[in-house]
């Protein structure tokens, strides 16, 4: 017959109700929290959450209880007859009861419950996910509405969390104010013509009005920087951190149609080295941050997902970034003992095969790439006036797994040079009052942007990007 292993009410009938002053009133507790009680001493203690496991035997059932607050689930221990069919994988319950210490190893305390009530039952012969099995990224993929249910995705987005808060800490605590930049917006910052344009569903001008809602053409977001350099006439340095649109019709691995961007902006700079020093310190910081803070989940993904993985963002961490001028890195990728599908040229973009070698040339270690072709590069960055190797202060931050994390510059902040450029490229209309920003009390200044998604790739060491975020977006694919 089953025992409590604490003071013993479990499923008691006494034939007089309790005394209403000494009745108990449990505390609700996260998962995370009743796991962390050093002395548990019976506490009386409610915990809701999802069923991960049931082992029914004749005299004792067993489940696991998680509610995604940790990795590790809380084991409950009942007598068999509160067991009921609608207990099972996948069930959402509530479970009132004592909270003893364990006499297994694998936990330091363990729930005995007194009463177990079913919130919401879940068949376990349709439900997708299988019980006590491993399933693939790939797999889970097909399942965007449950595979937050899995112990990979849930460690993922904990980790996410986390390291959103390590970003905003990390730039709060450097004296920079956060601007919600727009998503909506008149500018294609990258002057690619990849978005989305924004109009109503329905439609309902009159013949004679503007066919436009917001009277110009308005697009997604692609980038926050514009309006970031706006607010740096005020600020000496500012953040944002938001979705952004890209239109782009690659189905790679490394790209997405919304994901998040880190953007920054900084006044009173003139050395494109001061921008790579933030990019540098912002991703060892982040990443120490989120190692302390979640390092369970972190160790999930480089035991199951990406074996290595640890001691690779070990030396990222521990190693000093590699600096390398654009011209070098042609001059690298001609030498290179092997064939590369796009020729490396002078006046052309690196490539992801070429971004791959120049990291695997440097030891794996994180490369900034700096001083690209002028020709290459939007109107907003600043000219080099470096004679035939004609290059804007451009850099670009590459790292192992993902190549291209991070895209900053030097702006242009000299209002001849900006006009010039803008003449040449049919924008001065367009953009008068972004030069209007260099006549009223402007300052030399730069900034960068940074990959959110892809960061969690590269400390993580997972292959696709549509693994790291909740609900990808992709061409040809918009589930949910």
């Amino acid at each position: 017959m089953f025992v409590p292993r604490c003071t013993g009410l479990l499923l008691r009938r006494c034939s007089s109700a309790p005394c209403p002053k000494h009745a108990v009133t449990p505390k609700l507790l996260r998962v995370r929290e009743a796991l962390e009680v050093q002395k548990p001493a019976g506490r009386d203690v409610k915990v809701q959450g999802w069923v991960r496991s049931v082992r029914s035997h004749k005299e004792v059932l067993f489940l696991h209880i998680n509610d995604g607050s940790s990795l590790e689930s809380l084991q409950v221990v009942a007598d068999p007859r509160l067991e009921s069919r609608e207990l099972s994988f996948g069930s959402s319950v509530e479970v009132q009861g004592k909270l003893t210490e364990s006499l297994h190893k694998k936990q330091n305390v363990e729930l005995v419950a007194e009463n177990i009530r079913v919130v919401g039952p879940c068949d376990p012969l349709a439900f997708p996910l299988i019980y006590n099995t491993r399933q693939s990224l790939e797999y889970l993929r097909q399942f965007p509405h449950l595979r937050c249910r899995t112990n990979s995705l849930s460690a993922l987005l904990r980790i996410r969390s986390e390291a959103t808060a390590a970003i905003h800490s990390f730039f709060r605590d450097n004296g920079y104010t956060h601007i919600h930049t727009p998503i909506i917006t008149s500018n294609d910052c990258e002057g690619a013509g990849e978005v989305f344009e924004v109009e109503p569903a329905n439609k309902q001008n009159k013949p004679d009005e503007n066919p436009h809602f917001f009277n110009v053409p308005s697009f997604l977001t692609v980038s926050g920087q514009l309006h970031l350099e706006v607010m740096a006439g005020a600020f000496t340095k500012v953040f944002s951190f938001g979705p952004t649109f890209r239109a782009d019709h690659s189905r790679t691995s490394k790209h997405l149609a919304e994901f998040y961007m880190v953007e920054a902006e900084i006044s009173f700079i003139d050395r494109l080295q001061d921008i790579m020093q933030v990019m540098e310190d912002l991703f060892k910081k982040v990443t120490e941050m989120v190692l302390s803070r979640c390092p369970r989940d972190v160790e999930l993904f480089h035991k199951y997902v990406a074996p290595g993985q640890k001691a690779k963002l070990e030396k990222m961490l521990n190693k000093q970034f590699i600096t390398m001028s654009y011209t070098e890195a042609i001059e690298v990728l001609k030498q290179a003992p092997r064939e590369f599908v796009y020729e490396p040229v002078w006046g052309q973009d690196i490539h992801s095969e070429h971004e791959k070698y120049l990291i695997e040339h440097c030891g794996e270690i994180p490369v900034f790439v700096y001083n690209y072709p002028y020709d290459l590069k939007p109107f907003y960055m600043r000219d080099n006036e470096d004679g035939d190797h004609h290059t804007v202060a451009a850099v670009d931050l590459l790292v192992p797994g993902v190549g291209e994390l991070c895209g900053g510059s030097l702006r242009e902040d000299r209002l001849d040079f900006l006009q010039t450029r803008l003449q040449r490229l049919g924008l001065e209309e367009t953009y008068q009052w972004y030069t209007e920003l260099r006549q009223f009390g402007s300052t030399p200044h730069g900034g960068f942007g940074m990959g959110f998604d892809r960061y969690l790739q590269c400390i993580l060491g997972v292959e696709n990007i549509r693994d790291i975020i909740p609900f990808p977006r992709f061409f040809r694919s918009c589930i949910l």
